[in-house]
């Protein structure tokens, strides 16, 4: 009786599974989940799966507008094998666990990704004061954040300017008053000159309210660091007393350099 061929385990043939919905993906200039599941003749509810593990794992994002899938800067990165967004991570997650020890308010680190802060590392799931919870991979705007704002205040004024023009064609109604020239100028000023930005006028999450710091090396921007507090807890000045500067010392002493 011939040999029978060992069967691939199930944990293989998933990752196989992966791997193909991440490169029909990345053919795409974006494509839904239906579109997937029809190419790669699978059913939708493993597609969705599969998309929503690459959405988590921050290698594709949804549009909120057409939800079609698109690849991400990080699979982009996959082929030349360097990803700044990863570097980041790592050097700078040790300084944001012991921060939220200190602190005690949950805190986020996000990177810049098409117009967007995308959440890489947090530690809302370890802090007792979170009210929120699988923020990974979470896309947050650039006006209404204050990861965005923070962000925004350090880039060079070439790379503001790109941006901007990015989130004036997006047209996001949310985004409208924080562009008004006048305002949104206010705005990049008084962050600049402080040194972190501020969001507490309930804009994005009207039960929480934010404070963020730049990570700059060289003039680049590699991320935001962003500790999150219940708006009802504290002022902002009060949480900028507390919060300000242990951020500011944490992002200056992240050993990254790219």
């Amino acid at each position: 009786m011939p040999d029978k061929k060992p069967k691939k385990s199930d944990g293989v043939r998933a990752f196989k599974r992966g791997l193909d919905v991440l490169q029909e993906v990345n053919r795409s200039n974006g494509i839904r989940a239906g579109e997937v599941a029809q190419r790669l003749q699978l059913a939708r509810p493993t597609v969705y799966r599969l998309l929503e593990t690459l959405e988590e794992l921050g290698y594709i994002a949804r549009s909120s507008s057409d939800e079609r899938f698109r690849v991400t800067r990080r699979a982009s990165n996959l082929g030349d094998g360097y990803d700044p967004g990863v570097i980041v991570c790592q050097a700078a997650a040790p300084f944001i666990t012991e921060l939220s020890k200190r602190l005690i308010w949950p805190i986020d680190l996000s990177t810049y990704e098409n117009a967007a802060m995308v959440i890489q590392e947090t530690t809302h799931a370890r802090s007792p004061l979170s009210i929120d919870r699988a923020m990974i991979g979470r896309r947050l705007p650039m006006l209404r954040t204050s990861a965005g704002r923070a962000y925004l205040a350090s880039c060079p004024a070439s790379e503001r300017d790109v941006i901007v023009k990015h989130l004036r064609r997006i047209d996001d109604p949310g985004d409208g008053p924080y562009l008004e020239p006048g305002r949104f100028a206010r705005m990049m000023e008084e962050t600049a000159l402080r040194g972190y930005a501020v969001r507490s006028e309930g804009e994005f999450n009207s039960k929480t309210s934010s404070i963020a710091v730049p990570i700059v090396r060289d003039s680049l921007v590699l991320g935001c660091i962003s500790i999150i507090w219940i708006a009802t807890a504290l002022k902002p000045e009060e949480a900028a007393e507390q919060f300000a500067r242990p951020l500011q010392e944490a992002a200056a002493a992240i050993p990254v350099h790219i």
